[in-house]
């Protein structure tokens, strides 16, 4: 992650200049002076005027040729520079341009070679319908101020740190933080920060983020004129441990009593700040952070430090206190990491670098780009060959891919008018499958007669979290996976759900196997694009005893992959 600080820059004019009028041309008289070679003369001049105008209010927007951006391939859209990006869906027809701003989700007040991707990202998804909300875009314009006033280094962080340092003391403060910590892989790095951020703006919070080593220089700073990057010299030093036992998180202190949870309580039984452990691990009493009323309590608490792997927002919608805001900012329910994603995580220049090289050399001149995310894990049991007779399987059958023959002279009879060209992309830890799709389509002909090339950016065989180059790829391999047309996924995996995210792409996702056999049907269409809440907390706390999250509101449901997750749908 990027610690470099972007400075600000001065909008472009959107005025326009009137074009001159030109006089009416006349009828020449016959023998007089001028005649029909005024006319052409009147004709030459007027074409010159205009032409002069139009060059000069091109220039005046930011169209010039050494200005444009390069657009994405199949797209035809053209980037509009002048255009602030604060209209609502009505006002914007999709297909017809690019906004950089993403319909008011980003700031304009950045230096954009500092952050290349920030604005160029949207030549390379698809264009989305799914525009944010005017109301998001206040409120993220009012985050960004409030963060510039309270983040690092400013007076207000000062005298947070200070209170901090000295616990228990009783004093009202102005600003509140929320801290992310690592935990995991990439994908459930960026689903717990884009959690955490949520949080912050539901609870007048601001978010700092711990940037370890194998962090750095993956993404650029979100927030304009400030940097969201906790500093080294935060009193905290034990913040990279599991501290599932420890007797410093919310839920022990709870559990043992350290804590009065009643809304009464005096002041001095606050702590200056509590662990939030919500790894996938997470007990009873750490899930109580997910009960409404216990809420109230950490309302009061100056920071909170929050350590998680998994996606926690659907949970936030259960909540009736922010049932309006999160109605506001959210009118689609299922477009929620969309939006949240594509603010948060824009690939510092080195990684997007990675990103467009290879997007340009392999991708972009095929018409359809079918994406396969390939993840195994050691559970359930199911061999290699078996895993992908049902990627094959799901392919075919939702005609995603297709199928081959054996009779070549079929193929040379079409040779004249051959199909168009797909580009497959497969991101997987391993290369045996990209190796058996590749043989397939090169060793066969294809019963449409379209040519299919397949290709693999790295195949690591181990995840390498602990290393800033394999992270670095891996956030190569998320944001290329959204800039396909058709995307399957593998279950359970964090690393899919974010590239569907950012993709505003609703995925076919493989259904778990079992007694190591392929799953039958192999595959489902996802209800949304939303991330799977893995873990959900299944405890009513009001009326204390079980229930499912899953059938408490219309717009949470099962997830496909996981029958006790849950996701938001719309």
């Amino acid at each position: 992650m990027d610690t470099t600080r972007s400075s600000g820059h001065e909008k472009p004019s959107s005025s326009r200049e009137e074009a001159p009028l030109v006089e009416p041309k006349k009828t020449a008289e016959p023998g007089r002076r001028g005649g029909y070679g005024g006319r052409w003369c009147h004709v030459l001049l007027a074409t010159f005027l205009l032409s002069f105008t139009l060059l000069y209010l091109l220039s005046r927007v930011g169209w010039s040729p050494s200005q444009a951006w390069p657009q994405a391939q199949g797209d035809g859209a053209v980037a509009d520079k002048d255009n602030k990006g604060y209209e609502d869906a009505s006002s914007s027809p999709i297909g017809t341009r690019k906004d950089k701003l993403l319909g008011g989700l980003l700031s304009p007040n950045f230096d954009e070679q500092s952050c290349v991707s920030r604005y160029q990202s949207a030549l390379y998804h698809k264009a989305s319908p799914l525009l944010p909300s005017s109301y998001l875009a206040v409120r993220l314009r009012k985050y960004e101020a409030l963060h510039k006033k309270c983040g690092p280094n400013t007076p207000l962080y000062k005298k947070s740190v200070e209170h901090l340092k000295s616990n228990h003391k009783v004093e009202n403060l102005e600003c509140n933080y929320i801290v992310w910590t690592p935990y995991n892989g990439l994908g459930n790095r960026m689903l717990t920060i884009a959690s955490a951020f949520l949080y912050a703006l539901l609870t007048n919070r601001v978010l700092l983020i711990q940037v370890t080593d194998e962090a750095v220089d993956l993404f650029c700073e979100p927030f304009p004129g400030t940097s969201w990057v906790l500093p080294l010299d935060f009193p905290i030093k034990d913040m990279g441990s599991n501290h599932r036992n420890s007797p410093v998180t919310y839920g022990n202190m709870i559990k043992n009593k350290r804590i009065n949870l009643s809304v009464n309580s005096s002041a001095e039984l606050v702590p200056s700040y509590v662990y939030i452990y919500l790894v996938d691990d997470y007990k009873h009493f750490d899930g109580l952070f997910f009960c409404e009323d216990e809420q109230l309590f950490l309302n009061k608490v100056n920071w909170l430090v929050l350590q998680s792997d998994i996606y926690l927002i659907p949970s936030f919608f259960l909540w009736t206190t922010y049932k309006d805001e999160l109605q506001q900012l959210f009118p689609a329910k299922d477009t929620v990491f969309h939006h949240l994603g594509r603010y948060l995580f824009h690939p510092t220049n080195s990684v997007w670098a990675l990103i467009t090289r290879y997007y340009e050399s392999y991708l972009a001149q095929a018409e359809e780009r079918i994406g396969l995310q390939i993840r195994t894990f050691n559970w359930p049991h199911i061999s290699f060959e078996e895993f992908y007779k049902q990627i094959i399987s799901c392919s075919l059958q939702e005609f995603l891919l297709p199928n081959i023959t054996n009779d070549e002279q079929f193929y040379l009879s079409r040779s004249s008018n051959v199909g168009r060209p797909k580009a497959v992309l497969v991101v997987s830890l391993y290369g045996r499958y990209y190796e058996q799709i590749k043989s397939m389509y090169y060793d066969h002909p294809t019963t449409t007669g379209e040519i299919i090339s397949v290709f693999q950016p790295t195949h690591a065989e181990q995840q390498h979290t602990e290393k800033r180059g394999h992270n670095q790829k891996a956030l190569a391999e998320i944001y290329l996976l959204s800039f396909v047309d058709v995307l399957v996924t593998s279950p359970f995996s964090t690393f899919g759900y974010v590239s569907q995210g950012l993709g505003g792409l609703t995925p076919w996702i493989l259904l778990p196997s079992w007694h190591e056999k392929a799953a039958d049907p192999p595959c489902r269409r996802a209800l949304s694009m939303e991330p799977c809440f893995l873990n959900p907390f299944y405890f009513n706390c009001r009326a204390k005893k079980d229930i499912d999250p899953g059938s408490l509101v219309r717009y949470i449901r099962h997830c496909e992959d996981k029958v006790q997750a849950v996701k938001l749908i719309d």
